[in-house]
């Protein structure tokens, strides 16, 4: 059978995986995979492996549009590599069958944490008793659970979240943490978000994973008549440093007494003026997780 799609391919960082994706998602077909290593047994108490690198591959058909998409993949997969030390774009012809099956067959569901799994909305998956699947659109770029800072909060969240807590989720994105909220036990969640597409993809996901009547998606930021002081539980924002630092007034003022603050999105560099802006605002930061460049704070109000 003669070759009818043109397979492209890179590997990553992992934090420059969700950009990638939605690079390869917008001038591709069919979907995005990520390929990431497994072999690992969660029975056992393993937890999976925090690669290195991941592969993020896409697929063209080859038609008159190809050489067109194929340029524009090239322009941003260069922009990225200023960024990230990224691998050369790699090219291979696939006839129709092999398509029909290699794109899915490499995205698999990710484990986070003990519990999370997040599993592509077109997968089955079948996990151990207490695992919590967040179904996701696996062609989001934002919120899919590989970049540092998103896995870092989801871990936080699942170590602290309590049941019927009230959640906020600040630059919600896909609503993934708001989602996890949610099954991990929360009671509600509000996700503001001031992206309008994401907040048609969150809210999106939140019907997806059966969660409609629980996660509430707002278009907008703080403050807000939606975000009462002293009114929540758990209070996290993802955003980026300098974000965080201008919000923490309102971060902290809608924390309830005894909550849980969580700010990441947070380079190793700036980390400090969050911590201070935090405890200035009167939250009290307990924990620092580092991975890589990236650094998430919890803290108690």
């Amino acid at each position: 059978m003669s070759a009818s799609w043109l397979e492209l391919s890179i590997d990553t960082p992992p934090e420059y995986v969700e950009p990638l994706s939605e690079i390869f998602r917008r001038y591709g077909e069919g979907g995005v995979a990520v390929e990431q290593p497994g072999g690992f047994n969660p029975d056992e108490g393993e937890t999976a492996p925090i690669p290195d690198r991941v592969t993020v591959k896409a697929y063209l058909p080859m038609d008159a549009d190809t050489d067109r998409r194929r340029a524009r993949i090239d322009v941003g997969v260069r922009l990225v590599a200023h960024l990230a030390p990224v691998s050369d774009l790699r090219e291979r012809l696939v006839n129709e069958e092999e398509w029909q099956n290699s794109w899915k067959e490499f995205f698999q569901p990710l484990r986070v944490g003990g519990r999370i799994v997040i599993c592509p909305t077109w997968r089955e998956f079948e996990g151990r008793q207490g695992d919590v699947i967040i179904q996701l659109d696996p062609g989001m770029a934002f919120g899919t659970g590989h970049h540092p800072t998103t896995r870092m909060c989801l871990e936080i969240i699942e170590r602290t979240i309590s049941p019927g807590d009230r959640a906020l989720d600040i630059g919600c994105g896909s609503g993934i943490l708001s989602i996890s909220a949610v099954k991990l036990g929360a009671g509600s969640a509000v996700g503001f978000e001031i992206d309008p597409v994401a907040v048609r993809a969150a809210r999106a996901n939140v019907e997806s994973n059966g969660a409609a009547e629980l996660v509430e998606v707002v278009h907008g930021t703080l403050p807000s008549p939606l975000a009462e002081a002293q009114s929540f539980d758990l209070v996290v924002a993802n955003i980026s440093a300098r974000v965080v630092v201008d919000l923490a007034p309102h971060l902290a003022a809608c924390a309830a007494s005894g909550g849980t603050l969580i700010a990441s999105g947070i380079l190793e560099d700036h980390v400090d003026r969050v911590a201070a802006a935090l405890e200035s605002a009167g939250a009290t930061v307990r924990e620092r997780l580092s991975d890589g460049d990236w650094v998430a704070l919890a803290a108690s109000t």
